[in-house]
């Protein structure tokens, strides 16, 4: 069990970022495409995102480690395209943690702070401190190579806080770690987060650790901000097909807007011959309009099938236990294959080769369409 309770250290407020129309390019490639973000003080943003999206770069132009082509960068109101990295207050921690192999824990502690002339006893203190917070208390005098890799990651956060900048960059600092020891400097740096009131802009491509850690969720495709706000809001209501598969699993179905009560902002969508969903007009979508229907696999529902039954049917193609669900896989009629998941408190989930009966709740669903267009519509 994780210690959550407050410790003694100076705390930290952080910084607002501001991002406007910023842009990058490398020769003809751009992997920054006037990328507009506001990120308020105090706030844990997780950048999302594919490999060779831009998230990365986009955090480098904000550490000044890259000078924009175009745009601006605001970091506490103030403007810093044009200041250099040490002077922007800001720390960024590497998926390599980048330690110096021939320093002891507190050398690479006490490195930054001697570079900004912070006097020896102040130093030491800071140490003391720095380490207690990150729960290395005894380690001072070890190495790198004397650590586990939990262990080093934790240096080298250390190793930013503490010269208490106001905002906290990462570029996928946990991608070196199993699965367990991720999951917990997951909820190590979600208490320091919460602790110092840091502001932190945390990049990665893996949704499950966007959703763990992060207050807001900015997913970006080709250098671009696709889609921004809460976790549980870009899960539930996605704008995009993109957005709906990159941020977990969903099922996908093609449809058609064919009905509208324009008094109770009501549409019908149809996907399948006498089977369609209900939902609530929010981009003023009109009969004709093409759609998917985007379903949770958690939000399947799936029941046996008596004979003769009417309705969605599909078959049961494959089963497996995966620890908090069962996930089974589906066909139907018309060749498409679906995910539902049971929950593992389900008696069993129903034999392979057998038919059932499938929906969802009209509330758990969403329709987004195209990429390419402003407008969508969820289900209410």
């Amino acid at each position: 069990m994780l210690d959550v309770a407050p410790r003694t250290v100076q705390s930290v407020t952080g910084a607002s970022v501001q991002l406007a129309e910023l842009t990058r390019d490398f020769g003809p490639v751009r992997a920054v495409d006037s990328l507009s973000l506001d990120v308020d003080a105090g706030r844990f943003l997780a950048l999302l995102g594919p490999s060779g999206s831009g998230k990365t770069t986009a955090l480098h132009l904000i550490a000044g480690l890259l000078a924009p082509t175009s745009g601006s960068i605001r970091i506490g109101g103030v403007a810093c395209e044009d200041v250099p990295a040490d002077r922007r207050n800001v720390g960024i921690v590497f998926q390599n943690y980048a330690l110096f192999p021939h320093l002891t824990v507190a050398q690479n502690l006490a490195f930054p702070l001697e570079m900004r002339g912070v006097p020896r006893p102040e130093i030491t203190q800071r140490v003391t401190d720095v380490l207690r917070l990150v729960d290395l208390e005894g380690m001072e005098e070890r190495r790198p190579r004397q650590l586990s890799g939990g262990q080093q990651q934790r240096v080298a956060l250390a190793r930013v806080l503490i010269y208490r900048p106001q905002v906290v960059l990462m570029d996928e600092p946990l991608g070196a770690l199993d699965r367990n020891l991720r999951q917990q400097m997951q909820l190590e740096i979600k208490r320091l987060h919460e602790e110092l009131g840091l502001t932190i802009v945390y990049v990665t491509h893996d949704q499950s650790e966007a959703l763990a850690m992060a207050d807001q969720i900015a997913v970006i495709d080709h250098g671009r901000i696709v889609q921004s706000g809460p976790p549980r809001q870009l899960y539930d209501r996605p704008v995009s097909q993109f957005v709906a598969t990159f941020l977990g699993e969903a099922n996908l179905l093609p449809g058609t807007i064919s009905s509208v009560d324009a008094a109770s902002g009501v549409a019908y969508a149809r996907f399948l011959p006498g089977l369609g969903s209900t939902g609530t007009l929010a981009g003023g979508l009109r009969v004709g309009t093409p759609v998917t229907v985007v379903v949770r696999p958690e939000d399947m529902l799936v029941s046996p099938a008596p004979n003769g039954t009417e309705g969605w049917t599909a078959r049961v193609a494959a089963t497996a236990f995966a620890g908090d669900a069962f996930r089974i896989q589906l066909t139907d009629g018309q060749g498409r294959r679906l995910l539902a998941k049971m929950p593992v408190t389900t008696a069993a989930p129903p034999a392979v080769g057998s038919e059932v009966v499938i929906g969802w709740p009209d509330h758990r669903a969403t329709f987004v369409v195209d990429v390419h267009s402003k407008a969508h519509a969820e289900v209410n």
